[in-house]
């Protein structure tokens, strides 16, 4: 039971990744079958390598009476031996890699689609308090990191220890004491690794950790770069970023240092246990129990059965990153999305929204105190207060991004909980506060509103609805435009008329829009009102805005204070009360 200890020790982040994703590996196990036995085949041909070499030795530079070959014909085929077994060993050697490196490839690439996918179910809760720099480095860097990893150091390993359990084996049968001397180093060798590897792999989950605060630092600055220059932040926010790189540096230092000192301790340790071997050999060649080949096959058996120890020393450091890497992604994975998925497909539904008792609160504070209303089919609702009254927590609690404490919201007379997120949020056109552009062309940013294939002619009229068409043929490329990033080379009116297009190519029978013309001139602002007003027909809209002028246009109207519904009822009447 002390080795699996020892390697436990050694190595325990990789243990618990490797546990955690053995269900990825199903699909590949004919792969990893094939790279395995191309393995053992390539371990055989090592074993097989040094022994033409001892015949040489003992049968042609000390000829033998016995053989019925003659000396060039033993040379010819003792040549002819090494030749083959080396070729044979790198052809099974490629075979094993190119196995092990699909596999590996391909079930980290379904890895990371499942982390994307598992990212994207979280609740937004989670989203809100998680630095974006850093998710996005472990989901690029540290699954890659794994990929490279099970490739460049985990394969070279596992070969090293099929080879060493291969060698003691033959040095036990050729002579039992002499290899019960060479193996007298292992010992202190896997207590020494043990213990630097350990050290090595915290301060790579520190470094690791580091360069996730570092990849947050720079994210953050790069999303808000106009504001830092704006501002004359340069200095500041370079210094903080100097700082998170400082300390990155000093980990990665220390743990190069400890890295390079369990290279030169296990060289050492290697050293002495062959020059043991040489000494002990010689004595049992000069006595006659061993002959000059058979000590070569030992000498050379001893180089490769310390190379496990010696590839770990050397790729520990990886192997650590590796297994910190892991580490960060697992816990991503195992992480609980916190909203329960319904089992009820939503769907041919009319838009009638209710809300029972609704309350719901952060820690220390409740948003949502009891709001109770019923909005039937096709009404145009506007939901309007001051801030911090819960407008948008009610539109976060409609899309189920968020479930209430208390109470329920129904859609069609049943609580939306019922309904899977995904068929939920289908019967739901939304167009927020900030619209998310992608960086693609306008006309494909349009689509991402249907939910299957459209045609140009529906993207343009979804445009035309939307106020949105004059102003990008009044582009060179028109629908072909390239967006930049968050729609950087388009006004904010344009942006929200091209998320209203995207809206309008969804048939859903609810129409959400949170402040949807907030920061507007009044050209934009007039643009966009009349685009929702026709997006509106047949739906049933609830509009979150602070425009009493717009709120006006409304049928209906809510005001929210104190997570009440303080006020509910036609506009003339409202309206009156909202701008007290």
């Amino acid at each position: 039971m002390a080795r699996p200890e020892t390697l436990q020790q050694a190595l325990p982040g990789l243990g618990r990744v490797l546990r955690r994703l053995a269900p990825y590996m199903r699909p590949y196990r004919g792969l990893m079958l094939g790279g395995g036995i191309s393995l053992i085949a390539a371990t055989l041909m090592k074993l097989a390598e040094p022994w033409p070499l001892k015949f040489v030795i003992d049968r042609v530079l000390v000829p033998d009476a016995n053989t019925t070959l003659t000396t060039m014909q033993l040379l010819a085929l003792c040549a002819l031996g090494l030749v083959a077994a080396t070729a044979l060993r790198a052809l099974f050697d490629y075979l094993a890699t190119l196995s092990f490196a699909l596999a590996g490839n391909r079930l980290l690439t379904d890895v990371r689609a499942d982390l994307f996918a598992h990212l994207q179910r979280l609740p937004l809760s989670f989203h809100t308090g998680a630095r974006t720099g850093d998710m996005t480095l472990r989901l690029i860097g540290d699954v890659g990191m794994l990929r490279e990893t099970a490739v460049t150091a985990a394969m070279p390993i596992l070969a090293s220890l099929l080879v060493l359990a291969g060698m003691i084996g033959v040095m036990l049968w050729l002579d039992p004491w002499l290899a019960l001397t060479a193996l007298l180093p292992l010992p202190l060798l896997a207590l020494l690794t043990a213990r630097m590897g350990r050290r090595i792999r915290l301060v790579s989950r520190d470094q690791r950790k580091r360069e996730g605060a570092m990849a947050a630092t720079a994210a953050e600055a790069f999303a808000g770069m106009r504001t830092i220059q704006a501002l004359g932040l340069e200095d500041r926010v370079g210094a903080r970023f100097g700082a998170a790189n400082a300390k990155s540096l000093r980990e990665g230092v220390k743990g190069t240092r400890l890295s390079a000192g369990l290279e030169r301790g296990v060289d050492l340790l290697v050293g002495g246990a062959t020059a043991l071997v040489l000494w002990v050999g010689a004595l049992a060649v000069m006595d006659g129990r061993l002959t000059p080949g058979d000590l070569l096959v030992f000498i050379t058996y001893m180089k490769n059965t310390f190379r496990p120890v010696r590839d770990y020393a050397k790729y520990s450091a990886r192997l650590a990153k590796a297994s910190a890497a892991g580490e960060r992604v697992i816990e991503l994975l195992d992480m609980d999305p916190g909203l329960p998925d319904g089992s009820v497909t939503a769907q041919d539904l009319t838009g009638a929204i209710s809300a029972q008792g609704l309350r719901f609160g952060h820690p220390g504070r409740a948003v949502l105190n009891g709001v109770d209303f019923d909005i039937p089919a096709g009404q145009f609702v506007a939901i309007t207060g001051p801030s911090g009254t819960g407008k948008s927590t009610l539109a976060s609690l409609i899309l189920r991004l968020a479930d209430p404490d208390h109470g329920a919201l129904t859609l069609d007379g049943r609580d939306l909980r019922d309904f899977t997120r995904a068929s939920l949020r289908r019967q739901i056109s939304y167009v927020p506060q900030e619209p998310l552009l992608f960086r693609t062309t306008i006309a494909e940013n349009i689509a991402m509103g249907a939910e299957g294939d459209v045609s140009q002619a529906e993207i343009e009229a979804a445009a035309r609805l939307a106020n949105a068409h004059d102003f990008i043929m009044a582009r060179p490329e028109g629908y072909d435009t390239l967006v930049e990033e968050r729609g950087g080379n388009f006004s904010a009116g344009q942006r929200q008329r091209l998320a209203i297009a995207r809206a309008a190519l969804r048939p859903a029978p609810i129409l959400l829009l949170d402040e949807p013309t907030v920061g507007l001139d009044a050209a934009s602002e007039a643009a966009v009102q009349q685009a929702i007003l026709r997006l509106a027909r047949g739906r049933t809209v609830l509009m979150i805005t602070h425009d009493l002028r717009f709120a006006a246009r409304a049928g209906r109207v809510l005001v929210l204070s104190a997570g009440r519904v303080a006020v509910d009822g036609p506009p003339e009447k409202v309206l009156t009360h909202a701008a007290e």
